[in-house]
């Protein structure tokens, strides 16, 4: 590599000690020294340092271009660190980076925890509710959180969620001659913790958790009636076939429940809705599985509103269809884009027999029967017959 005017260095609480030489020797050279004021105390960089903005800003950083420069962050920059927001705005010979063990890898190494089996995820700037799709019995999660206090809040928010028996882990200043562990119980914790706290570990016991197959409960849902039922929700999911990383557009989401289940498999939705009142119920619902990130709900119509968004990898339509508002769809599908569309009315149905004709596909009419009482015995009662019809473009 070329001459790099930008050095990312990961350092950890045993500070200049615990850098290579190779670390020292860009420190030494850098003209301006980026951290936050605990890493540049750390590294005694004096007048040279240069504490982060709030909210964090690589701008700062791009200003130096070209003179000698070098970012601080704790253990592994590219690990919930500053090192890839850099690196995806620079060319890949204008930097270098020297990293140290993790504090996700000396939480996992304090513990005796196989690191490759634990959930590790950055909670300082999101909400506990990210927590929501990993929580299951003795499930194993480390992460990073803003403040002492954030303990406290945390252990009472496992609590409030039927988590109060999981064990919690208080680690700061790891590796460091300060270093500090110690062990609680969510729905006992009430003690201070030292102000440098930088990571808890979570061994989750309590409730059940969040199923891994499709079709959740409609009573995990805020809704109106106005949801894809459980046994068609997932009908719907097989046919579209979510994979991580794809996006989703969920035109009439009604609930969000379509997008919810699509996004706990790894993926990102836009939930397009028209009433506003049920838009609130997909936030709320995006919110309460920690997927707010992961969802953009639109109170709008369809095809109006897919306009400015990126093509999909998948079109779920639980309602509304009509040929207008599928010929706009379909011509802005790259081949290959799955397309799942429900029907619950004869005219949606028949639209959807001439959309089969036309573009092939697999159509099917699905009929579902609950027993239920009828006095002193018990009857089939028989929900509304929909018609699903997926295709690929």
């Amino acid at each position: 590599m070329a001459d790099p005017w930008l050095t990312i260095i990961g350092i950890g609480e045993d500070g200049l000690a615990g850098l290579s030489e190779a670390s020292r020797k860009a420190l030494a050279k850098a003209e301006t020294v980026f951290g936050g004021e605990r890493h540049l105390a750390l590294a005694g960089v004096g007048s040279r340092g240069r504490p982060w903005s709030v909210p964090f800003d690589t701008e700062i950083v791009l200003s130096c271009r070209g003179r000698p420069t070098a970012v601080l962050a704790s253990g592994d920059p590219f690990w919930h660190g500053a090192g890839a927001s850099l690196a995806e705005k620079l060319g890949s010979d204008e930097w270098i980076t020297h990293s140290a063990p993790s504090t996700f890898s000396l939480a996992a190494a304090r513990l005796g925890w196989r690191l490759e089996s634990v959930t590790c995820l950055g909670l300082h700037a999101a909400p506990f509710e990210r927590l929501v799709p990993h929580l299951s019995r003795e499930a194993r999660i480390i992460c990073l959180v803003r403040d002492a206090k954030a303990v406290g809040d945390l252990a009472k928010w496992l609590t409030e969620r039927g988590w109060g028996a999981s064990i919690l882990w208080t680690l700061a200043a790891l590796g460091g001659p300060h270093e500090y562990i110690d062990q609680h119980r969510a729905d006992l914790f009430a003690e201070d913790v030292p102000g440098n706290l930088v990571a808890v570990a979570v061994l989750a016991m309590g409730a059940p958790g969040i199923p891994r197959s499709s079709g959740l409960s409609d009573d995990l849902f805020i809704h109106d009636g106005q949801i894809t039922k459980r046994r068609m929700r997932a009908l719907a999911l097989s046919a579209l076939a979510p994979r991580p990383g794809e996006r989703l557009w969920d035109i009439g989401a009604g609930s969000g429940s379509i997008s919810v289940e699509w996004s706990l498999c790894g993926g990102t939705a836009a939930a397009i809705e028209a009433r506003e009142d049920r838009a609130a119920n997909i936030r709320s619902n995006a919110a309460a599985f920690g997927l707010a990130h992961r969802i953009t709900v639109i109170a709008d119509n369809a095809p109006e509103a897919l306009v400015a968004l990126e093509a999909p990898d998948a079109v779920f339509i639980g309602g509304g269809l009509d040929g207008t508002m599928f010929d706009a769809i379909w011509s802005r599908l790259a081949p290959g884009t799955r397309l799942v569309a429900h029907s619950v009315t004869l005219e949606t149905e028949a639209l959807l027999g001439e959309l089969h004709q036309r573009h092939g596909g697999e159509l099917m009419r699905v009929e579902i029967a609950h027993a239920s009482p009828l006095g002193r015995y018990r009857s089939w009662e028989a929900a509304r017959p929909v018609v699903q019809w997926s295709a690929v473009r």
